[in-house]
Formats: C-alpha cells, sequence, structure tokens
C-alpha cells in the first residue's frame, strides 16, 4: 500500500498561495537551496509516484523536462517519476520527451485508493491545492510535509481545507536549511469531533 503525502511550501504565517492563488514569493528566497536540493534528492529515492492538478502540470511540464532544469539536482529524480494528472479537461499530458503522465479524470478520492493500493512506495502530491485538500478531506493524506519558508506575505491560501473536522498532526522530524527553509513532516490522522 503506498503512502500519500502532500508537500507543500507555505509563507512562515502559513500561506501556500497568495491571495491572487498564485505560488511567486519562492522567488524572494535570497541565494540557493543546495541543501534542502540535496535533502530533497535523498527522500525521492522512496518516491514512486507524483500527483498533480492540471494547473500545476502545465506549470511542471514547462520547466522540469526541458533544458531550463538541467543545473537543478532533483531533476533527474523527479523526470524519472511515475506521474499522474488529475484532470477533468487534459486529454493528454505530454512530458517533454518522456513518457506522458497518466490523467485521472474520475471521481479523484476514488482513483488515489487505487492508486496507492497498487503502489509500494511514497505517492507525492506537489502544489496542487485544491486536490491535496479533496486528499486531506477525505482521510486519505498518510503525511504533510510543509517547506516553511522566511517570508511573510499577510494572506492566501493554506494547505488544509476550511470547515473540515480538525486534524491531528503528530510531528515526525522538523529539519532546518540553508536560506531559512524549514521542513516540517507530520504524520496526520483525522479526528471526529462531536459538534453538539
Amino acid at each position: 500500500m503506498g503512502h500519500l503525502i502532500v508537500q507543500e511550501f507555505v509563507s512562515a504565517d502559513g500561506f501556500a498561495a497568495d491571495a491572487n492563488n498564485e505560488f511567486t514569493f519562492y522567488e524572494l528566497l535570497d541565494g540557493g537551496t543546495t541543501e534542502f536540493d540535496h535533502s530533497q534528492q535523498e527522500w525521492l529515492k522512496n518516491v514512486d509516484v507524483m500527483v498533480l492538478g492540471a494547473n500545476t502540470y502545465r506549470e511542471f511540464a514547462e520547466y522540469w523536462p526541458t533544458p531550463a532544469s538541467k543545473n537543478e539536482i532533483i531533476a533527474p529524480s523527479l523526470n524519472g517519476l511515475r506521474r499522474v494528472v488529475f484532470s477533468r479537461h487534459l486529454v493528454r499530458a505530454p512530458w517533454g520527451d518522456m513518457a506522458e503522465a497518466a490523467i485521472e479524470s474520475g471521481d479523484a478520492v476514488e482513483a488515489i485508493r487505487r492508486i496507492k493500493s497498487a503502489t509500494d512506495g511514497a505517492i507525492v502530491v506537489w502544489g496542487s491545492l485544491t486536490l491535496a485538500e479533496t486528499f486531506l478531506a477525505a482521510g486519505v493524506v498518510d503525511s504533510v510535509r510543509l517547506v516553511v519558508m522566511p517570508i511573510a506575505i499577510g494572506a492566501g491560501r493554506g494547505v488544509f481545507p476550511s470547515g473540515q473536522d480538525p486534524n491531528v498532526l503528530n510531528l515526525q522530524s522538523a529539519t532546518v536549511y540553508d536560506q531559512g527553509l524549514v521542513e516540517l513532516v507530520y504524520g496526520i490522522r483525522a479526528t471526529s469531533v462531536d459538534r453538539h
């Protein structure tokens, strides 16, 4: 059974996207993130599948399978993952000159349960906040990796869906990297709260 992980970069005040639902604040970091990149490269050895929503897929496909990513140390590992794109509209999901991504256009929760049951290693959701929220709300996420950046943006969109029962997070690790990045890894389990 695969282990479903949501990994998101978040601002220090807890936002994974700005008020325009865009993720542009990573560009505000001053300098490289070599330590973090090496850690990611090591972690990716345990990841089998990347899961993306349509918008994140488009952003990734414009960069990772192209010469623009040639200096990124994680590019070979990332490009070597099996890719699944969740979209009701895309009919193809090319990935440069590599194998195309599979497309899931039906019920997302049903599909991720099927993917988990057919996978031995980790499955990671990157970006794709709507998809991540769907999985979190359904209780199918096993862990969350939040990469906290030393940037406060004041308003935006968080990682967890609003209006649902609380999730209990069990801190598994906290690691500080270059540029002030802090990666918090949490195991997650949904709880039921008596609202009466």
